[in-house]
């Protein structure tokens, strides 16, 4: 009987046959791909096998909250900008990272900068601890760059004069808080693994002076889509068994949501990014508290602001001029930036959720696995003596430290106060004169080497009662396997970064040793000098120029010095690298004009603690509940480290308990101190709820301390004060 062909010639059994076979192949190749990139429970990759040699990897966090009150904010050199309460707390991030032979530690903080004195002070805290273990080569300290950390921890005379002094009492708690955050590091050393990714972040950035970054050459600037950097770097801590234990981010994107209006210390939209994260992987755990420690890192964010709206003039709502960002009616200061949100708290809010959850994103999706050695160089340079080769038959050279005109029109983030504007290239004879009688005129030389930028201070020509600029300079380098972080000292603009990582990648590959390599600028690391431009940019003289305080060949000094660590680390001769000039460390002349608090005094038949603002019985959520305090001043209660002025708690009908759920670390609290007359203070304490506050009986408490005389001898003693309970109830749109 002959077979009945169904199809192409094949009988019915082989169609069959050919069926199973080819549904058989589809099964076990969807197995094979599901065991090769399965994921968590939480819908992370799977971590691929364990390598041979893991890092050692040790991650911790600690708080490094100074002064709330009395104290200048460090940012925007604003005399009447005082801390007086908290909107978040400042933390130190450290990661510590070992592979067998060499050792390396990234420390990012919650500070507009890390000045040089705070480097010198933590690093010899360190040797008293561990020896030659933790090293100016091997650590890197790097600033969130928030404009609401209290001031005075610097050594140099401009500095003291726009903080008020050189304030032990500001150094000491980020000091304590830095060297903290490595001690828990250190301690917590086990074997893990780093993962790596990149991605793109829109809408959280505008360059704040286009002007300028126009100035670059046409063809290196159809190199990019972008006139900032939007890219983001992820590094993904895991230990050995892959679970997360960590991530260090980098973006370029300046920590000034909050304004110069704000009187709070303020960890800003990078500390918010990190305050998400953790509280995201730290279920249930207070803001500061849990084993993940998630970094947000500063980048090359000279010239990028987190104002997405763009300048206006406040008085007109008419843009600003292009050229100088002033405006008709009121010059320089009426021109700011705003947004993305209607006030400075929404648009930290929406900036920080949004590098959190670019973060987060990259975090989850992270499976590039970064391997190989580690590395590490450093040099002290003196920035005001480098000579640079121009081309071939010409050379430029770094100048003494100078600040332009442009430096006092500050920039649409925060204008200056006189009559100032950005982008001047000519003097003004009025204050030039103010300046010759005051301060001495600037040297030819001086001026020169300077050109184009009119010098309003020639600070490395001002040495009393201390340098007014540093002169010593850290360039450092460190390496993680595939990864190539290069501490900056300043703010670099976006173009700048840019010329710099190419450079130092181009070093770092001469020798065929790394491949597939990424580069990120580490800002505001290890010692502040301002700005960092191009050349082409300095000629337009912005407030960046003008602030870029070695001269028009800064970036060529700086990326002549990063070329040489790289072509060092490539070459493994950084053993001989010249250590070069040591920073100063100064014990005299450093003024503190802050002075000390005065005692504290209640209101009549009152006492510390006492409400004066009650709260509402009922509140629904969404609401904001507020109570009012007789306080002290907050500056009594000393070292506020690892301490909260606030707690909000819920009551626990099943044990008659009262559980803390937000302290004056979260997000959700604002802690306002108001100093009023004849030595009477008080304190205001707001708990903004949400949608999805939990229902039921709540107290807010403050505490604090007091300075009374008794006798002739001062006494400080602690209060607390408590709120009547109240209830929140289910908001209307929730019922």
């Amino acid at each position: 009987m002959k077979k009945q062909s169904v199809c192409c010639g094949l009988s019915a059994l082989e169609v069959t046959l050919i069926v199973l076979f080819i549904g058989m192949t589809a099964v076990s190749v969807t197995l094979i791909v599901l065991l090769t990139t399965n994921t968590s429970d939480d819908g992370e990759p799977t971590t691929p096998p364990t390598p041979k040699n893991p890092y050692l990897i040790g991650i911790g966090r600690a708080d490094c909250t100074g002064p709330a009150a009395d104290i200048p904010l460090m940012g925007y050199a604003n005399p009447n900008q005082k801390a007086a309460g908290i909107h978040t707390r400042l933390f130190s991030r450290a990661f510590i990272i070992d592979d067998g032979n060499k050792r390396v530690v990234f420390v990012t903080a919650d500070v507009g900068m890390i000045s040089q004195r705070l480097r010198l002070e933590v690093l010899k805290a360190l040797q008293v601890k561990y020896g030659d273990q933790y090293r100016q080569d091997n650590v890197v300290m790097s600033g969130t760059h928030t404009h609401a950390g209290p001031a005075g921890y610097f050594q140099y005379t401009l500095f003291i004069i726009t903080s008020s002094g050189y304030i032990p009492a500001s150094i000491q708690p980020l000091v304590d808080g830095i060297v903290k955050s490595i001690d828990i590091a250190h301690q917590n050393m086990r074997p893990g693994r780093i993962f790596r990714n990149r991605g793109v972040l829109d809408e959280s950035s505008l360059n704040r002076s286009p002007h300028s970054y126009m100035n670059n050459p046409q063809e290196e600037r159809d190199r990019y889509n972008s006139n900032t950097d939007k890219q983001v770097l992820v590094l993904k801590f895991t230990d050995s068994d892959g679970d997360g234990i960590g991530m260090l981010s980098w973006f370029a994107v300046h920590a000034v949501s909050m304004n110069f209006t704000n009187r709070m210390v303020s960890s800003d939209n990078m500390g918010y990014a990190s305050y998400l994260m953790e509280q995201d992987k730290n279920h249930g755990a207070l803001p500061g508290q849990g084993n993940f420690v998630a970094g947000f890192s500063s980048s090359n964010l000279g010239d990028v602001s987190p104002n997405t709206k763009g300048p206006r003039c406040v008085n007109t709502g008419l843009k600003c001029d292009y050229l100088n960002s002033s405006c008709p009616d009121g010059g320089s200061r009426m021109c700011l930036a705003f947004g993305p949100g209607e006030d400075m708290f929404e648009s930290t809010r929406i900036i920080g959720h949004n590098i959190y959850m670019k973060g987060k994103d990259l975090y989850r999706s992270a499976v590039e696995e970064v391997t190989g050695p580690l590395h590490a160089a450093h040099q002290w340079v003196d920035m005001t003596n480098v000579t640079v080769k121009i081309n071939n038959t010409h050379s430029g050279r770094t100048c003494k430290p100078a600040l332009g005109h442009s430096f006092a029109a500050g920039t649409t983030d925060g204008g200056g106060d006189l009559n100032f504007t950005q982008g001047a290239t000519e003097g003004d004879p009025f204050w030039d004169d103010i300046r010759d009688a005051v301060l001495g005129k600037p040297s030819n030389e001086t001026t020169e080497c300077h050109s184009p930028k009119p010098i309003l201070f020639s600070t490395g020509e001002m040495n009393k009662p201390l340098p007014w600029h540093p002169k010593i300079v850290d360039v450092q380098i460190i390496t993680i396997g595939s990864v190539a972080v290069v501490a900056v000292p300043g703010e670099m603009t976006t173009m700048s970064g840019r010329r710099l990582r190419e450079a130092v990648k181009q070093e770092l590959q001469s020798e065929g040793s790394f491949q597939n390599l990424e580069v990120v600028i580490a800002g505001l690391s290890n010692v502040y000098t301002h700005y960092i431009t191009t050349y082409e940019e300095y000629q337009i003289q912005r407030y960046e120029g003008a602030s870029t305080i070695y001269g028009p060949h800064t970036l060529s000094a700086y990326v002549l010095h990063y070329r040489a660590l790289a072509r060092a680390i490539a070459q493994n001769q950084v053993s001989e690298l010249p250590s070069g000039p040591a920073p100063p460390f100064f014990e005299k002349s450093l003024i503190n004009l802050v002075p000390a608090p005065q005692n504290d005094k209640a209101p009549t038949n009152m006492t510390f603690g006492d409400v004066l603002e009650q709260v509402y019985p009922v509140y629904r959520q969404g609401d904001v509940v507020s109570v009012t305090f007789v306080a002290g001043n907050p500056r009594h209660s000393g070292d506020i480290r690892d301490k909260s002025f606030v707690t909000v708690e819920i009551h626990d009908n099943r044990t008659d308990t009262w559980e803390v759920i937000h302290n004056d670390a979260s997000w959700e609290t604002r802690f306002h101190w108001l100093k009023g007359s004849d030595r009477q203070s008080n304190t205001t304490v707001e708990w903004h709820t949400s949608k999805t506050t939990r229902t039921g009986l709540y107290r807010i408490r403050h505490f604090g301390h007091y300075k009374q005389m008794k006798g002739f001898r001062p006494v400080i003693t602690p209060y607390t004060g408590v709120s009547d309970d109240f209830t929140v109830v289910a908001s209307y749109y929730n019922s």
